[in-house]
């Protein structure tokens, strides 16, 4: 099989000739058709990502869509032809998703949703279940609640808008005022990050109560701001809480805090199935028409791969970037 192997971190990736993996006990093999790219790839790429200990030489990717090709013994809730998406590796030594095949547990995946394409599907496993992790994990979210997404127009957060939509909250959405269009075309109310203070947009939204659940996806200041955006006895969730933050804020509104590390069942294999099972409810959300990916229009083949990592690292990605494996 066609492969992309980095060999150092800052290099250019090498495209070669590899033996193809077979599946497993409890393995599928899948032919990938699609490759989802996120930060993350690429600040692995860049070995700026030590917590997703991915020793090299390693073929990055960490979602993919594609077509089941055969079965490990014990398979039992998928065949070959069967199309599947999934978070599936370029951590933790795991093979990843740049490749023409790759053998991963069945329980890391979900049968693709029917009306999206190989591509749109590939966009969305990472991001979801982020996003699925923090509202409904940990933030319990429910009808008639108030939610804030900071960073409603990235990856993670036009997702987290969908979610808690789809689940009747209410839902505001921090973003720049050139993205105000993106979260409003979603169902959420805008908030221009620039040009209001904390205290003002909590002011002006929630009558100075302040929301039932902050989801941070930004990390550093935006978490001290999500601290300060919550009401009393809410909740706060990040999925970049990394630093040091002042808690006095959210103590003092006696509300809690909980952190999302998604990488975490691919880097020790605890809670695979539960990965499975995010996927499986995202696609009726799909399918029901409650959530899409936004994609970026560019196209990628395997070949161009590191020019969807400059895409996605140069500001320029309008959407989510998506490597085409097939075709």
């Amino acid at each position: 099989m066609r492969a992309l192997v980095l060999d150092a971190y800052g290099a250019p990736f090498r495209l070669t000739e590899l033996e193809r993996p077979a599946a497993g006990p409890g393995q599928v093999l899948v032919r990938i058709a699609a490759s989802g790219v996120n930060p993350l790839d690429t600040k692995i790429r860049a070995g700026a990502a030590a917590h997703a200990k991915h020793p090299l030489p390693a073929i990055l990717g960490i979602d993919l869509a594609g077509e089941v090709v055969a079965v490990g013994s014990g398979v039992t809730g998928f065949k070959p032809s069967d199309e599947v998406y999934g978070m599936t590796g370029g951590v933790g030594g795991r093979q990843g998703s740049l490749a023409d095949y790759v053998a991963v547990e069945a329980d890391l995946l979900a049968h693709k949703p029917a009306n999206l394409t190989m591509r749109e599907a590939a966009a969305l496993p990472l991001v979801t279940i982020t996003a699925w992790e923090g509202l409904i994990d940990r933030g319990g979210i429910r009808s008639g609640r108030t939610v804030l997404v900071q960073g409603g127009a990235g990856g993670v957060g036009h997702v987290a808008v969908q979610i808690a939509r789809a689940f009747g909250a209410t839902v505001w959405a921090t973003v720049s005022a050139e993205k105000a269009a993106v979260v409003e075309a979603l169902g959420a109310i805008a908030i221009d990050r620039r040009a209001e203070t904390v205290e003002a947009y909590v002011a002006r939204h929630t009558g100075g109560i302040g929301f039932d659940l902050v989801y941070d996806t930004v990390g550093g200041p935006v978490l001290d701001a999500s601290f300060q955006a919550v009401r009393r006895f809410g909740h706060v969730v990040s999925s970049l809480g990394w630093g040091t933050h002042e808690l006095a804020p959210l103590s003092f509104r006696a509300a809690t805090y909980s952190g999302v590390f998604t990488l975490l069942p691919l880097l020790t294999g605890e809670g695979m199935p539960h990965h499975g099972e995010i996927l499986r409810h995202a696609a009726a959300l799909v399918e029901a028409g409650k959530l899409r990916p936004r994609l970026d229009p560019r196209r990628f083949p395997l070949e161009r791969a590191g020019d969807a990592h400059a895409a996605m690292t140069d500001g320029s990605a309008d959407g989510r970037i998506v490597v085409d494996i097939i075709g």
